[in-house]
């Protein structure tokens, strides 16, 4: 699957009414990243604005942490929806995620958010997740993300 900027994301073809901080498009004070699949990977485009720095010129890493936990877990969701021959994605949850910032991120343009599975297993994905600044990659992303059954909280978020 191709994209352009036009196409919608899979945020808003599959969950438009989600108020997640990070991901929700209904979540006006929010992140709103928009996740496109190309091939195996999901990518994303996010501008920060100022209120979004840790200081002067860099991205606060709590922001980082949001990002690629919101974009690993849409690329679990996608994924997981592949592999069942599903037409929409199950609503998935984080069960651990770990970043590791590799040096600071700039603020001064858009950051790329890259993710792919490293393995699907069942009801779950391990994802692995990047993101790019200024043509550096400044911080990584290992995770698991698990499709939540009826009953649990987040089962009707979507």
């Amino acid at each position: 699957m191709s994209t352009t900027p036009d196409t919608p994301s899979l945020q808003e073809q599959y969950a438009p009414h989600n108020s997640c901080f990070g991901c929700g498009p209904a979540n006006t004070q929010g992140l709103r990243i928009r996740s496109r699949a190309e091939g195996e990977l999901v990518v994303a485009e996010w501008t920060p604005s100022e209120h979004h720095q840790a200081f002067p010129g860099v991205l606060n890493g709590g922001i980082i942490g949001a990002l690629l936990d919101c974009h690993c877990n849409w690329t679990a969701a996608y994924h997981l929806m592949k592999a069942q021959g599903a037409a929409s994605p199950p609503c998935t949850v984080t069960a651990d995620y770990t970043i590791t910032l590799k040096r600071p991120t700039p603020m001064s343009g858009p950051v790329r958010l890259e993710a792919k599975p490293v393995e699907i297993k069942g009801d779950r994905a391990v994802i692995e997740g990047t993101l790019t600044a200024g043509g550096k990659v400044t911080a990584l992303c290992r995770g698991t993300f698990v499709a939540v059954k009826e009953g649990h909280p987040a089962y009707h978020r979507w």
